[in-house]
Order: structure tokens, then C-alpha cells, then sequence
């Protein structure tokens, strides 16, 4: 039997509860996909999301659900930089680097709380992605995606995807390429 979710996407274990669980059930976060759904059906029709049964919350979930690298999960960081808000996509794999980000933006970078994350972006963490967001911020996709050819970004839910091409990605939601992660 798949659990209910809760309504609010910050509650207390949602996201510990269905990392355990593995499972989601549909219909949770609707808003959120919809407004994924209308980003591409806007501008890039030919893009399906991929919904499963199970919670794709982490890199881990995420890459063995849709049979991928971790690498080629490319997760969305919610970051405050000062007064800024932005977001960075990078690879599953790829580790934010301080001192990077503090030279190309001038501050040091904190996570936003999850009920932050929901409130600017739209979606709830675990599902954040760049598109469809509630509201207009500036995009950076960290250079650890650029040569990974297809990744899967979450779609606006913890069980949502989406395949495209790392480029066309950038391309769509007017991202700028910099490099801000750790070397490897």
C-alpha cells in the first residue's frame, strides 16, 4: 500500500519517510508538476516527464531508477549568496566548491531550508529543477554537466524526471555556465 503524502511539502520526514519507504503516491505536489508540464509543453514540446512509483529524491534513488550514472543526475541547489537567490545544476556527483562560488559571485553560499526551497522555487526539495518555477531566478549550470551528453534533472516532484541533453537544458532555461564545483 503507497502512503499518502502530506500537503505541505516541508512537513516534518517527508522526504526522511520516503527515502526509507521508497515509495510515492501520485497526485502529491500537483501544482508543482503542472507547472513543469506548462514550462515544456511552452517551450520544448518534444520533452516527456517521467513519473514513477517510487520517491527519485536523491542522487542514489534517482540514478538507480532511471537505470543512469549518478553522475548524469543533475541535481538543482537552491542557494542564498548575500541578498541573491540562485539555483545551480550540477552532476549527482559534482560537490559544491566555497571558495568557486565566493569568487564568482562575491559571497559565501548557504542552502536554502526546505521551506524556503518550496516557497521561491515552487517545488519541494527532492524535486527541484529549473523549470517552471514560481518565480524568475537566475540559473547557473555548473561545468561538471556540460560534456555528460543526456542527464535527468527532477521535474517539480520527488518522482519526477525528465531525459534531455545537458546543452539544450542550459539552452531552455537560459542558464549561464560557470564552474563552482570541486575539481575531481
Amino acid at each position: 500500500m503507497k502512503r499518502r503524502m502530506p500537503d505541505d511539502p516541508t512537513a516534518p520526514g517527508v522526504i526522511g519517510t520516503l527515502a526509507e519507504r521508497g515509495t510515492y503516491q501520485a497526485g502529491s505536489f500537483s501544482m508543482s508538476l503542472e507547472s513543469v508540464r506548462a514550462f515544456f509543453q511552452e517551450k520544448a514540446p518534444d520533452l516527456r516527464i517521467v513519473e514513477l512509483d517510487v520517491a527519485t529524491a536523491t542522487v542514489a534513488q534517482a540514478a538507480a531508477a532511471h537505470g543512469v550514472e549518478p553522475r548524469q543526475i543533475a541535481k538543482t541547489l537552491s542557494l542564498r549568496l548575500g541578498d541573491r537567490i540562485v539555483l545551480v545544476v550540477a552532476s549527482g556527483e559534482a560537490r559544491l566548491d566555497n571558495k568557486k562560488i565566493k569568487a564568482a559571485f562575491g559571497a559565501k553560499p548557504r542552502l536554502l531550508e526546505a521551506a524556503e526551497v518550496a516557497e521561491i522555487t515552487g517545488h519541494p526539495v527532492g524535486g527541484v529543477c529549473p523549470f517552471g518555477l514560481a518565480r524568475p531566478l537566475p540559473i547557473y549550470c555548473d561545468v561538471s554537466l556540460r560534456d555528460l551528453g543526456e542527464v535527468v534533472p527532477a521535474a517539480g516532484a520527488i518522482n519526477a524526471a525528465v531525459r534531455i541533453d545537458a546543452l539544450r537544458l542550459a539552452e531552455l532555461v537560459g542558464a549561464q555556465w560557470v564552474d563552482l564545483c570541486q575539481d575531481r
